[in-house]
């Protein structure tokens, strides 16, 4: 018998296979579908041009890639934020079932982790999420990041422990999610003030992103009374039909609200000790594009 050849992987062939995990890392990394779109196409640009017969390792070289591009775009990116029309956050992906069953998967690109990952520095978020989230090497991350290992390992346990002190304090079960913002989606669509309060950490922080385009809350409001009254009130006064729905965003559990049967706003939420206590309303249209088809992430 001859010995059988096999055919080698065309760069195109490489890139699909991968494409998924370069999204996920990159939006990661910038917290912004459009944005990590943007450096995929970057991405595909210098990879096309590598010559493949020189590399060992498609998978390592196009999340190295991946990295430096979206460093580039993540510094650019605060620049635009600095001059942003109120609070800034990530924008929410309609995601696939699957994700919610990586649960670390889940964990780390949900609304309440992406939200600590922004008080990083850039090459520590970079150096956070491919080590703790995706498990790359310390040698591979050094060379993404124009690092020592040594210091890359100096970084991620900087991160690490920053992350720590301000992730959620608990792993919240899917039915645990689905329970507490079925009550919390009960409470608002009825105007029930005390159902609200019961279902709201006394400390919950209400961040509203209309981007200057939609109307939000310009700054957080802080507190169970507050935001309760804020939320029946609101709901009270908007004109026309509106319904909120459940829907899987980033992974977890999460509402949509239906305006007249049109998108108009994505709330997720932050769960700990089975109370809600963040709420990430995002208004602005320009973040919600991706919230017409499901996203698929991998790790």
């Amino acid at each position: 018998m001859g010995v059988e050849r096999r055919t080698p992987v065309t760069a195109t062939e490489s890139f699909v296979a991968h494409r998924n995990l370069l999204f996920t890392v990159a939006y990661e990394m910038l917290g912004s579908a459009a944005d990590a779109e943007d450096v995929l196409q970057e991405t595909w640009l210098r990879w096309a041009a590598v010559d493949l017969a020189e590399v060992r390792d498609h998978r390592a070289y196009l999340v190295r890639i991946t990295t430096r591009q979206a460093l580039t775009r993540l510094r650019t990116l605060g620049r635009r934020k600095e001059s942003y029309v109120g609070p800034w956050l990530p924008e929410p992906l309609l995601t696939t079932p699957d994700v919610a069953d990586d649960v670390e998967l889940a964990d780390s690109v949900s609304m309440a982790m992406l939200l600590v990952l922004e008080t990083l520095a850039p090459t520590e978020r970079a150096v956070f999420v491919l080590r703790d989230v995706f498990d790359v090497g310390y040698d591979e991350i050094a060379e993404a990041v124009d690092k020592t290992p040594a210091a890359v390992r100096q970084i991620a346990h900087r991160a690490r422990a920053h992350v720590a002190a301000r992730r959620p304090r608990g792993v919240v079960t899917q039915d645990e999610s689905r329970g507490a913002l079925d009550a919390f989606r009960r409470a608002v669509e009825t105007g029930d003030l005390q159902g609200l309060l019961d279902v709201l950490a006394p400390d919950v922080v209400l961040l509203g992103d209309g981007g200057g385009i939609k109307q939000a809350v310009l700054r957080p409001v802080v507190g169970a009374d507050k935001v309760a009254r804020l939320l029946t009130g609101g709901w009270a006064r908007v004109p026309g039909e509106v319904r909120l729905e459940p829907v899987q965003v980033n992974g977890c559990p999460a509402l949509v609200l239906q305006l007249d049967g049109e998108l108009d706003a994505v709330v997720a939420v932050r769960i700990d000790d089975g109370r809600v206590t963040g709420l990430y309303a995002v208004r602005n249209p320009q973040k919600l594009s991706h919230m017409d088809r499901e996203t698929t992430l991998r790790r």
